[in-house]
């Protein structure tokens, strides 16, 4: 008999909160956590807004000895494993740990201590570089950091495929457990690119939202007035489990992930192929995965960018995946309130996609005011949307045309 993998726990960082109840709280409410930049003085660059987390104080989670070890993305990895791990009741030490993995992924990494020590170099030569700039800035740290938190002895992996980096995490950890090489895996990603070249870079591209003189509508999905990505950062993670190991422990159960797609565009080095036929095969294998009908999905946590292009295109390739079912889909992005957490996206994304299976509540799309004739399928504007969600799911785009979908089923005994 196939191994089942289940979601048994979920830890949320972003700029709507620390923690994955003022997460959620925030995601029913439609608020926003979109504000100016502080972590840096933007006032020369055309972009001067993010998704900043604010209140966020890393002696909870790491000794101080420690913090100078890390970047920032590390840290935020470390808390919403920690937040996960605890929401999952996981009993430490572990009893066994040779069976719990660890699986972080990250778009960017060490972006603020590479920036950091790069000018250490400039200004002082060599000997001022830092002896834990490496350990600090490579993105594997973030799973090698968790995985001695925890004392995880299991399979331990990064993966970095832009912004469906965290997504493919969940979705290949999902695979682990399958086939029997661990059977518990904490995973997902964490991001930490909200500085000057971080900004500057995607700024560059024009890929961002100026939309400065009001950071909480600038984060628009679907609406014919968008104009950019809004940056955020944070991260989020899941903890997957198999699904007898699961009930054996009494754990809660949030829901079932039943189905993985990835694909590729193979067409741009960032624009999706202009037929969406990336994302409609990367949907249509996660169900097929899953041995469902597309008119069986709910809902769809979709990625939902903010920018004209992605936006339209995944709108073009849902209609081709789901056919006569797109119109009845409940489609949301919550990226609307939290911003895109690049590599962090997926994982995020994941975590509030299993959230509303289990409170049966779908978050809103904010700022959805004036939609696009071009996106004419239910985004869920403006307001939370209480509705009966059996399956859902989360998708994730990335820059060099990698895709990844997940596929998570309601849970019931």
């Amino acid at each position: 008999m196939a191994r089942r993998v289940v979601v048994t726990g979920v830890g949320l960082v972003s700029s709507l909160g620390v923690g994955t109840a003022a997460n959620w709280e925030a995601l029913c409410a439609g608020q926003s956590g979109i504000g100016p930049i502080t972590h840096f003085d933007a006032s020369e660059f055309s972009t001067r807004i993010a998704g900043e987390v604010r209140g966020f104080d890393p002696l909870q989670f790491v000794d101080k000895k420690d913090v100078k070890k890390m970047d920032v993305f590390i840290q935020y990895a470390i808390a919403a494993s920690q937040f996960a791990v605890d929401d999952a009741k996981l009993r430490l030490p572990l009893d066994d740990p040779t069976r719990v993995g660890v699986f972080i992924a990250s778009g960017i990494g060490g972006f603020s201590t590479i920036e950091r020590e790069h000018k250490a170099l400039l200004e002082g030569g060599p000997r001022r570089i830092s002896p834990f700039f490496i350990p600090s800035s490579i993105i594997n740290l973030a799973s090698g950091q968790v995985s001695i938190r925890f004392g995880a002895k299991g399979p331990n992996l990064a993966t970095c495929t832009a912004c469906s980096a965290s997504a493919h995490a969940v979705g290949d950890a999902g695979e682990i457990i399958r086939r029997g090489d661990a059977d518990v895996m904490i995973v997902g990603g964490s991001e930490a690119a909200i500085t000057p070249m971080g900004v500057g870079g995607f700024g560059a591209m024009r890929a961002l939202s100026t939309r400065n003189d009001e950071p909480p509508r600038a984060s628009r999905p679907f609406d014919r007035g968008r104009d950019g990505f809004v940056i955020g950062e944070g991260a989020g993670v899941l903890i997957l489990e198999e699904l007898e190991h699961a009930l054996r422990r009494g754990a809660l159960i949030y829901g079932e992930l039943v189905g993985y797609g990835l694909s590729a565009d193979a067409f741009h080095i960032t624009a999706p192929s202009e037929d969406g036929d990336g994302g409609f095969r990367v949907m249509r294998m996660a169900i097929d995965h899953a041995g469902i009908a597309p008119s069986q999905v709910d809902y769809i946590n979709a990625h939902g960018t903010s920018t004209p292009h992605n936006d339209r295109l995944e709108t073009l390739a849902i209609k081709r995946c789901f056919g006569d079912h797109a119109p009845r889909l409940a489609i949301s992005s919550t990226k609307s309130m939290h911003g895109h957490l690049l590599g962090a996206a997926g994982g995020l994304e994941a975590g509030i996609t299993v959230l509303t299976l289990k409170h049966q509540i779908v978050p809103p799309t904010i700022n959805l005011e004036e939609p696009d004739p071009e996106c004419d399928l239910d985004y869920v504007p403006l307001k939370r949307r209480e509705a009966t969600v059996n399956y859902a799911l989360s998708n994730s785009f990335g820059f060099g045309g990698t895709n990844a979908a997940l596929l998570f089923k309601r849970y019931a005994e």
